[in-house]
Order: structure tokens, then C-alpha cells, then sequence
């Protein structure tokens, strides 16, 4: 482990973040976890795809 790391523990452990900022983070974490279960159970739009082979807003057989 780097002596970095271990100063900024020391840090955290001496002032810990906000609970304000902890919520943010989760926030930000649910968020992530929301939109893979999304992409996951139902699928992403193919007018979504930025490299789809046959383009993105028309279907052009």
C-alpha cells in the first residue's frame, strides 16, 4: 500500500465527510445501480447506440 493512501485515512479518519456528502455518493451509486438494472431486465434503445451498423435514427434494410 503507498504511504498516500495512508496519509489520506489518517485524514479521513481525523475529519470524516459530511453526511451530506455520503448521501451524495449513494445517490450517485443508486443511480449507476438503477440504470444497469434498466439496461439489464428490459434492454437499451437501439436509437441509443452511438456505433450501430445500420444508424441510429432510421432503419434503412
Amino acid at each position: 500500500m503507498n504511504i498516500r493512501w495512508l496519509f489520506r485515512m489518517a485524514r479521513w479518519a481525523q475529519s470524516p465527510p459530511s453526511a451530506k456528502q455520503v448521501k451524495f455518493v449513494f445517490a450517485i451509486i443508486a443511480l449507476c445501480l438503477i440504470l444497469y438494472a434498466f439496461e439489464y431486465f428490459i434492454g437499451w434503445p437501439e436509437a441509443l447506440t452511438p456505433n450501430s451498423p445500420r444508424g441510429r435514427l432510421w432503419n434503412v434494410n
